[in-house]
């Protein structure tokens, strides 16, 4: 069991102390979409206070300076393509070694044009959001119609633009029942990535109904399944790496975990659906050991430094310190580097060195961003197999 350790949970080649292996920055606020969750709260129009193209690159300057491997760069928003200067900051960003990444928004900017503009400028990837299967159910989502079909011509532009297309879901209690259908169109379109996204209650998000802690698990054993037949993974489920450690001991022993019937009834709609029919994957996809402070950072559209865009906690501003300094010896990001600090059943979990629980979510519900994360099911010193686990878990962080 050691010896597949690694493929299990992939961990930074470097001590993400020192470097983060993703660093997120928010263009602007600016965005035309009324999207139900939106964490920024977009508004039409830029904010005065911005980081202008110097600003930006300075920003650019300074993720560049963390050394070797360079972390990943995406530029999100709002929607980036309200940025006139857009372009040149992307082959600003890739002239400095940077792996530059965009995550527009399904507006009328979302065209071939300027998708090929960006993959001019050095841009290796998009990501793109789909929140329903059927033009109904995103754009009621997205806030104004005509979003899904912008969204599926870019997605297609970009792959034949040769730009890798990760695709987004947040998964909401409106979006539940849809997710098998979804992963059908995922699967059908092609995507480098799929990812669910767990619902953090943060701007807009706020007014969106909870969801359950069982339904999230069932949630994410279903997005552990789809890994068999397309890359998935998921944003702000940390508890995903469990699952999947979990997963991997049961099925070596020829054994299914006892889930919900949210987990039935998607799964019986993705067979239907023929999901699960034709290629396997060779090789499943390991979800990444990062999180909130620790291989993440978000700067904001106004420079503040946030351990995620989803924690609206500021542990500094690049415009008065350089954002190394900042990962690496704020109080606050030390502090969510530390799985002893934990509270509550997170803080009792055997799976704490590598989940950890979302610490955007702990905060968003207690105020707390060292709280047990509310969406978790599962209960500390549960799991049977304490040997192979540990085996698993001691490979994650070697």
């Amino acid at each position: 069991m050691t010896r597949c350790a690694p493929t299990v949970v992939r961990r930074p080649r470097h001590a993400t102390a020192e470097r983060p292996f993703l660093v997120v920055w928010e263009a602007t606020r600016a965005c035309p979409l009324a999207c139900l969750h939106c964490r920024a709260q977009a508004h039409t129009a830029r904010h005065p206070d911005e980081l202008d193209g110097a600003g930006a690159r300075r920003v650019m300057d300074q993720v560049a300076a963390f050394g070797r491997p360079r972390p990943l760069f995406v530029i999100t928003g709002g929607d980036p393509f309200q940025r006139p200067d857009l372009t040149d900051l992307i082959a600003y960003g890739t002239s400095l070694g940077l792996r530059v990444a965009v995550s527009p928004s399904g507006t009328p900017a979302l065209t071939r044009e300027n998708l090929a503009a960006v993959r001019a400028a050095g841009a290796v990837a998009v990501s793109l959001s789909l929140d329903g299967s059927t033009a109904e159910r995103h754009d009621v989502f997205r806030g104004l119609p005509g979003v899904y079909d912008r969204t599926l011509d870019g997605w297609r532009a970009a792959r034949e633009l040769g730009l890798a297309v990760q695709v987004n879901t947040t998964v909401t209690r409106s979006s539940l029942e849809d997710l098998a259908d979804i992963a059908a169109l995922v699967k059908r379109e092609g995507a480098v990535l799929w990812s669910g996204f767990v619902l953090v209650p943060t701007g807009r998000g706020e007014g969106l109904e909870s969801l359950t802690a069982g339904e999230v698990e069932d949630v994410l054993h279903f997005l552990y399944d789809c890994g068999a037949v397309m890359a998935t993974k998921t944003t702000e489920g940390h508890h995903f790496r469990r699952v999947a450690l979990q997963r991997t001991i049961l099925d070596a022993r020829g054994e299914r975990p006892v889930l919900g019937a949210l987990y039935e009834r998607l799964s019986a709609r993705a067979r239907e659906a023929g999901l699960f029919e034709g290629e396997r994957r060779a090789v499943r996809r390991p979800p990444m050991d990062i999180s909130s402070g620790r291989g993440f950072v978000f700067v904001s559209h106004t420079g503040e430094v946030h351990p995620s865009g989803f924690l609206p906690v500021s542990a500094g501003n690049v415009k008065n310190h350089p954002l190394s300094d900042i990962y690496r010896g704020s109080a606050l990001f030390t502090k969510l580097r530390d799985p002893s600090l934990l509270r509550g059943t997170c803080g009792a979990c055997e799976f704490k060195t590598v989940c950890g629980g979302s610490r955007s979510r702990a905060y968003g519900f207690t105020r707390d961003v060292l709280a047990a994360d509310p969406y978790c099911a599962y209960e500390p010193g549960s799991f049977p197999y304490r040997s192979e686990l540990a085996a698993l878990v001691e490979g994650t962080r070697s």
